[in-house]
């Protein structure tokens, strides 16, 4: 069970390039087994819903930003958890915002875990090894 068509994906829902190019390096670094897959605004990550439903793999969770064009990612989170079968998928946000109103309403909607992007690169990448190691390795699953 060692290849990524074997594991499940991770949904990486980011719209700043900066942030998307440094998630994907630190994964890439880590040498996930999970496929990355990636949205670059809120309508892409609900685009997801419908691919679902015609039988693609569910991610073993979600990647989420909160300040997203099109649609933001407390509504993809909204609509996430407001589906029968979706609001099982682990959410977590992984954001710049430092609101606490953003921290509130992302728990009150079912988000999963909030994490503050790090600056440092380095602790980046422990924030990337544990989010692997605990949604994708030690964390149970529904099926």
């Amino acid at each position: 069970m060692n290849t990524s068509a074997a594991m499940p994906p991770i949904l990486l829902v980011e719209d700043n390039p900066m942030d998307l190019d440094l998630t994907l390096r630190a994964f890439s670094k880590k040498k996930f087994a999970n496929q990355i897959q990636v949205a670059r605004d809120g309508e892409e990550a609900l685009a997801f819903l419908p691919r679902w439903e015609a039988g693609e793999a569910l991610p073993a969770v979600i990647l989420l930003d909160i300040n997203l064009p099109k649609v933001n990612g407390l509504e993809v989170l909204r609509q996430l958890k407001a589906h029968e079968r979706y609001r099982r998928i682990p959410v977590v946000v992984l954001t710049s915002s430092r609101e606490d109103r953003d921290l509130k309403t992302a728990y009150d909607l079912g988000v999963n875990s909030y994490i503050e992007k790090p600056v440092n690169f380095s602790k980046f990448m422990d924030v990337v090894e544990h989010i692997e190691l605990y949604w994708c390795v030690i964390n149970e699953r529904p099926l």
